[in-house]
C-alpha cells in the first residue's frame, strides 16, 4: 500500500481552485447583500411613496366664516342648549341654511365651505351660547374643491376664489384631529379613521384570543401526545393544505356557517353571529390563521432539544409538567414568530371580511364586539373606490395608519418574543 503524496498547496492547479472558491464565496456574499439592499429599497420606496401622498390627508383647510347670529334671528330655545336635546333644537332652527347663507354672502359661493362646516358652528354655539347675540368669526372646514384649488388644481374660478381668500388672510391649513377621531362620511373633509381603527382592534382581539390558544394546544397535542398513525398523518396534511387555502374561501366559510341559516329535519338554525360585527370577522380570521400558528408552533416545539425533556423527566417531572414548564417556554419565541406572521396576514385581509358584510357605511365607531364595524383594509378599499378627489389623500393617509398599527402590533410581539427567548 503506497502512501498518499502530501498536498502541494503552492501548485498552480491548487492555487487556481482556491482562487475559484474564494471568488464563489465573494459572489455569494455579494448576492446576499444585494438581496438585503433590494428589500430595503422596496420598503423605502413604499414608505416614501405613501408618505408623500398621504401626509396631506392629515391636514385640513379652514376658512374664517363671519356669521351675524343676531341679524339672522334664528328661533332657538336657549334653555334647550343646555340639555341633551341641543342638537335637535339647533337643527330645527335651520342652522345649516344660516351657515350656507353666510358663506354665500362672504365668499360669493355657499359651496366654498364643506357640508361638514355647519356642524362646527353647532359645536361653537353649544360651547358658548352667548355668541347668538352678536356677530362672530368661526373657523369651518373649506370644501374639497377649494382645498384642491389652493394646491393649483381645479377650475379657474375656484382658483381665483382661493387666491382671494388667501390674500385676505381668512384661510389657513393645519393638522386635522378629526381624521383620528371621526368615522366614515360621504364628505372627504369629514371622514375619519377612528371607526375603522377601533373595528380592527376589536377584530384582532377576537382573532388572537381564538387562534393563539387553540393553535398552540393543537400543536402540543400533535407533537407530544398524538399517536403516529394514518389519521394523524391525514390531520397534518389537512393542516398544511389549509395554510395555503386562499383567504376568500374562509370568507365563504364564515358566510355560510356563521351568517347562514341551516335547516335540519325541518328545524331552522342560525344565523349564529351578528352580521358585519367584529365578532364574526374575528372568528373568520381566526380560522384562517390557525393553521399557520399550528405549523409554526409544531416546528418550535420540535426544535427544543430532547435533552431538556429527558432532564425534566429525570428529576421527577410529569409529562404535563415537562411540556408546560420546560418545553413550551423554550418554544415560545418560535410560537410568537408564527403568531406575528398570522396576525399580520389577518390585519391586512379584505376579501373574507367583504363577504361577511364588514363593508357597511359605519358613521359611529363600534361600541362592542357585536356592533356593526369595519376594519382598516376595508375602509381603504372603500375610499379608493370613491370618485371625489379628496378621498385620494385620505386613502393614502389611512394606509399610513394601517402601517403604523401593523408596526406597533409587531413591535409588541417581537418584544415578548425576545423576552421569552432562552439560549442554551
Amino acid at each position: 500500500m503506497t502512501e498518499r503524496a502530501p498536498t502541494n498547496w503552492n501548485a498552480p492547479a491548487m492555487q487556481k481552485r482556491i482562487a475559484k472558491r474564494y471568488r464563489a464565496e465573494r459572489r455569494f456574499k455579494l448576492f446576499g447583500l444585494l438581496a438585503v439592499v433590494m428589500s430595503a429599497a422596496f420598503l423605502a420606496f413604499l414608505l416614501v411613496t405613501m408618505a408623500s401622498q398621504g401626509w396631506r390627508g392629515f391636514l385640513r383647510t379652514d376658512v374664517a366664516l363671519t356669521i351675524d347670529f343676531k341679524a339672522a334671528a334664528m328661533p332657538i330655545d336657549r334653555a334647550a342648549l343646555k340639555t341633551p336635546g341641543a342638537d335637535l333644537a339647533l337643527a330645527g332652527a335651520e342652522l345649516e341654511n344660516t351657515v350656507r347663507g353666510a358663506a354665500a354672502a362672504q365668499f360669493g359661493d355657499p359651496d366654498a365651505i364643506s357640508d361638514y362646516g355647519w356642524l362646527k358652528v353647532r359645536e361653537a354655539i353649544k360651547k358658548d351660547p352667548s355668541i347668538l347675540d352678536r356677530a362672530v368669526s368661526i373657523k369651518v372646514p373649506a370644501s374639497t374643491k377649494l382645498d384642491q384649488a389652493l394646491r393649483g388644481e381645479g377650475g379657474a374660478e375656484t382658483k381665483a376664489l382661493a387666491q382671494k381668500l388667501d390674500q385676505a388672510g381668512v384661510i389657513s391649513s393645519g393638522f386635522n384631529p378629526d381624521f383620528l377621531q371621526l368615522s366614515d362620511s360621504t364628505d372627504p373633509v369629514a371622514v375619519g379613521i377612528w371607526g375603522a381603527l377601533k373595528g380592527s382592534l376589536l377584530t384582532m382581539a377576537i382573532t388572537f384570543l381564538i387562534a393563539f390558544p387553540v393553535g398552540v394546544l393543537s400543536a402540543i397535542y400533535l407533537e407530544e401526545y398524538a399517536p403516529r398513525n394514518r389519521w394523524t398523518d391525514m390531520i397534518e396534511v389537512s393542516i398544511n393544505n389549509l395554510a395555503a387555502v386562499p383567504s376568500i374561501i374562509f370568507g365563504l366559510l364564515g358566510l355560510a356557517v356563521f351568517l347562514g341559516t341551516w335547516e335540519i329535519m325541518g328545524v331552522k338554525f342560525g344565523p349564529f353571529l351578528p352580521r358585519s360585527a367584529a365578532l364574526v370577522g374575528g372568528v373568520t380570521l381566526a380560522l384562517m390563521i390557525m393553521p399557520v400558528i399550528v405549523i409554526a408552533s409544531r416546528n418550535a416545539i420540535k426544535a427544543v432539544p430532547p435533552s431538556i425533556r429527558d432532564a425534566a423527566l429525570g428529576v421527577g417531572a410529569s409529562p404535563i409538567q415537562v411540556v408546560f414548564h420546560h418545553v413550551l417556554p423554550l418554544a415560545m419565541p418560535g410560537i410568537l414568530t408564527g403568531t406575528i406572521i398570522g396576525m399580520a396576514r389577518a390585519l391586512g385581509e379584505t376579501a373574507p371580511l367583504l363577504l361577511i358584510g364588514m363593508r357597511a357605511f359605519i358613521v359611529q365607531p363600534p361600541g362592542g364586539f357585536t356592533d356593526p364595524a369595519t376594519v382598516l383594509p376595508v375602509q381603504i378599499f372603500l375610499w379608493s373606490d370613491e370618485v371625489s378627489r379628496g378621498f385620494v389623500e385620505k386613502t393614502s393617509a389611512a394606509i399610513l395608519v394601517l402601517l403604523a398599527f401593523l408596526l406597533a402590533m409587531n413591535s409588541v410581539a417581537i418584544y415578548l418574543r425576545n423576552r421569552f427567548e432562552t439560549r442554551w
